[in-house]
C-alpha cells in the first residue's frame, strides 16, 4: 500500500472514530524489536539486529509502536507475513511476545512524534508474560481518564 492511501485511510479512521473491539489505553513504555522470523547461525555467532522505540497505546490483544525507521537492516517491519519480537518494559519487568504487524503509517506529519507508528497485534506470549501484561492493561483501563 503507497503512503497516500495509507494516510486516507489513517485520517478516516480519525474522522469516524475508533471500532476496535478491545479498548485501548495511552501509556509510554520502552522496548526492544527484533524480527522474529531471522535465525541466528547454529554457531550463535550472528547478532540479531534489533530497534528501540516505545508505545503509544496498548490492549490487551495488541500495540501501537512508535519506531524510528521502518526498517532493520534490509528488513520491513511491516508486512503481511512479517513476524516481530518485542521485549517490553513493564514498571514490574519485562515481558516478551511475538507480534504480527497490522499496519503501518509515517509521522512525518505529527506533531508530537516522529519516526513511525505500527498496528501490531499480540499472537504470542508464555503464560506468566500473558498474566503480567493483562494485569498492567487492566490497572491502567481501572484509572479514571482512559481512553
Amino acid at each position: 500500500m503507497s503512503e497516500l492511501p495509507r494516510r486516507i485511510v489513517s485520517r478516516l479512521r480519525r474522522f469516524i472514530g475508533n471500532r476496535r473491539r478491545h479498548r485501548r489505553v495511552r501509556t509510554r513504555l520502552s522496548f526492544t524489536l527484533s524480527l522474529s522470523d531471522l535465525k541466528a547461525h547454529s554457531n550463535g555467532a550472528r547478532r540479531i539486529p534489533t530497534l528501540n522505540g516505545h508505545t503509544l497505546d496498548i490492549s490487551t490483544t495488541g500495540l501501537a509502536l512508535v519506531v524510528p525507521a521502518i526498517r532493520i537492516g534490509e528488513h520491513y517491519l511491516a508486512g503481511s507475513d512479517r513476524r516481530l519480537h518485542l521485549k517490553l518494559d513493564l514498571p514490574d519487568g519485562p515481558v516478551e511476545m511475538k507480534l504480527a504487524t497490522v499496519r503501518y503509517e509515517s509521522l512525518d506529519e505529527s506533531p508530537e512524534e516522529t519516526g513511525y507508528l505500527i498496528g501490531a497485534r499480540i499472537i504470542e506470549m508464555t503464560d506468566e508474560d500473558r498474566a503480567s501484561f493483562n494485569a498492567y492493561v487492566a490497572k491502567l483501563l481501572s484509572q479514571p481518564n482512559t481512553n
